[in-house]
């Protein structure tokens, strides 16, 4: 009996490994493998085509104390995450209480706000540049009509930055659904006792929906600095990095020295700080969730 038992046992496991295989490949062919070698090119100088040259740790000397751009590269990926992070959970929460109310019609509201995140990201880009344009653009446009000062937006070194911030937050909507949907799993008894004890809606906010959603707002938090510091399309298509380096992210950066002559494996060695600096603040934040993250039934 028990020989029947294990030959079954091992047959499942073998079945299991079968049905799981193509991932196992798919991670190890495009994720596993190319994560390891990369580690290697960091230290050569490649064009991406030809044999690497080995030249050590000289990628991360030039990164760190010649190349200008680098450390202006890092304050900016910096400034974007910082302001961009909080205001883009900010919006989506604010968007998923307003539309976490039970009225007719609610529902297309909320397909309303939620359309932008599926449109083709560089179409959107490109009306988002159409309306930043100084002289005939929408934003400038509407300024004029309230009578206010028109802005500089993507020419300017002081404003373009918090221009691209703002067309990230024109989609939203993502963060939105995902608020949303943590809004409506919080238990509405929390809410009838609180109006029974004479809470206000604000009090039931901070101490009801805040503390309930707290899990989705560490997942938020976690994939919105992953995203921040991975921030590239907007750079490419509204600024090319300027104007003089005020939108060069580090991931554009990387881009541009990847396809600039010899310097693919500099833009690898570039790479593993971006990837060195995302690891850094994910297990930093998910170090003090525990601080500020409720799970229900939770034995801490």
């Amino acid at each position: 009996m028990n020989t029947i038992v294990k030959k079954r046992k091992i047959k499942a496991l073998i079945i299991g490994y079968l049905f799981i295989l193509p991932s196992i490949i798919g991670f190890s062919v495009f994720v596993a493998y190319p994560l390891i070698t990369s580690f290697y090119y960091a230290l050569t100088e490649w064009d991406g085509f030809g044999k690497p040259k080995f030249v050590g740790f000289e990628n991360y000397k030039y990164m760190f104390t010649v190349d200008p751009s680098f450390w202006t590269s890092i304050k900016v990926t910096f400034y974007f995450v910082i302001l961009s992070v909080p205001a883009s959970l900010a919006l989506g929460l604010l968007l998923a209480l307003l539309l976490n109310k039970n009225l007719p019609g609610i529902k297309y509201f909320r397909t309303f706000y939620y359309l932008p995140t599926v449109l083709p990201i560089i179409a959107s880009l490109t009306l988002w540049k159409f309306i930043y344009q100084p002289q005939y653009g929408l934003a400038n446009q509407f300024l004029n009509l309230l009578g206010l000062p028109q802005g500089t937006w993507l020419t300017d070194e002081k404003s373009a930055l918090i221009s691209v911030i703002i067309n990230g937050l024109w989609q939203v909507g993502g963060t939105m659904i995902i608020f949303l949907s943590g809004l409506q799993s919080v238990p509405q008894d929390f809410y009838e006792a609180a109006q029974v004890d004479g809470s206000s809606e604000w009090t039931s906010f901070l101490k009801i929906t805040i503390p309930m959603i707290t899990p989705i707002l560490f997942l938020q938090l976690i994939l919105g600095i992953i995203g921040a510091f991975q921030g590239f399309t907007q750079v490419l298509v509204l600024t090319n990095g300027g104007p003089n380096f005020s939108t060069m992210l580090l991931n554009f950066k990387i881009f541009q020295d990847a396809f600039n002559g010899k310097m693919f494996g500099y833009a690898i060695s570039e790479v593993s700080i971006l990837f060195a600096i995302i690891m850094i603040f994910t297990v930093v934040t998910y170090k003090f969730s525990n601080r500020f993250v409720y799970y229900e039934n939770d034995n801490r």
